[in-house]
């Protein structure tokens, strides 16, 4: 498939489907035409607000323009959305017109399925698409919470991130965890945080190890966890 100049998609394959990673955080199966991505949190920002800590209010804006990006690189048929799309409950609520409106828009024409997450876990049907608990792509669980054991499934909700030192200097940036048959997505939402795939969550999730596929600028690198998590 061949990408706009400057944007290096990963090749990957999870549970024999060949893949694209992304360098904006998700996931294209290019026989499926289908596009996933993780925790959103649209609305954090304006959840902040509602609670007396400030942030600029343009993450909902900022996302959602990221998202529609990716789209229009791809051209999917199908979009899941893993869960924690919205940051609460009352996210949908607090969509302003101009973000609504583009929101709608990124969905127009497309088969969308909005995963239930811990912090949106009753979205109503009026956000439009389809809201389920999980969903199925092959032989691949789609879901927001990782399931314990080993199991074939795509994932969000630990939102992993990897701390590299290069040339001296350490850099923290958004990676996808895989061992082939799991993958954990990184968190699109542009003011979601992380979690450090050293972080002893993963243990059980990835018994026999992983590859972080690191977010650099405009690529991604292929690392093991020993070049993450060594003495």
């Amino acid at each position: 498939m061949a990408l706009p100049q400057k944007i290096a998609a990963a090749e990957t394959e999870i549970a024999g489907l060949a893949c694209l990673l992304d360098p904006s955080g998700a996931m294209f199966f290019t026989a499926e035409k289908a596009l996933v991505v993780a925790d959103l949190h649209l609305e954090k920002g304006s959840s902040y607000a509602r609670r007396g800590s400030f942030l600029p209010p343009y993450d909902t804006r900022a996302t959602i323009a990221s998202l529609a990006g990716v789209i229009g690189r791809y051209l999917p048929r199908r979009v899941v959305a893993l869960g924690d799309s919205f940051h609460d409950r009352r996210g949908p609520e607090r969509l302003g017109e101009a973000e609504r409106r583009a929101l709608a828009e990124a969905m127009a024409g497309l088969d969308w399925i909005w995963i239930t997450g811990n912090h949106d876990p009753d979205l109503r049907p009026e956000i439009g698409g389809e809201v389920l608990p999980e969903t199925e792509l092959g032989p691949l669980r789609l879901r927001h919470h990782p399931a314990a054991g080993a199991c074939r499934e795509l994932a969000g909700h630990l939102h992993p991130v990897a701390k590299v030192v290069l040339y001296g200097r350490s850099v923290r940036a958004k990676a996808f965890l895989s061992d082939g048959d799991r993958c954990v997505l990184p968190a699109f939402g542009a003011y979601a945080g992380g979690l450090n795939a050293c972080d002893e969550v993963f243990g059980p999730l990835f018994p026999s190890g992983f590859t972080a596929h690191v977010i650099g600028r405009n690529r991604l690198f292929a690392l093991a966890p020993a070049a993450l998590c060594g003495d």
